[in-house]
């Protein structure tokens, strides 16, 4: 399977691997954001706020 899709990529030239490199970097900047929503602490507010 990984033979095939080797070969995919190499026959679609450079957008053949730009589009596999674009999504996983999409899917790690996605679950570093997740990571940082989640592990960062809300700080409690103290006084007035708008």
């Amino acid at each position: 399977m990984m033979t095939d899709c080797l070969a995919l990529m190499g026959h679609m030239s450079w957008l053949g691997w730009l589009m596999p490199l674009a999504v996983l970097a999409l899917l790690g900047l996605g679950i570093a954001a997740l990571l940082k929503y989640l592990f960062t602490s809300t700080k409690p507010t103290t006084g007035a706020s708008s």
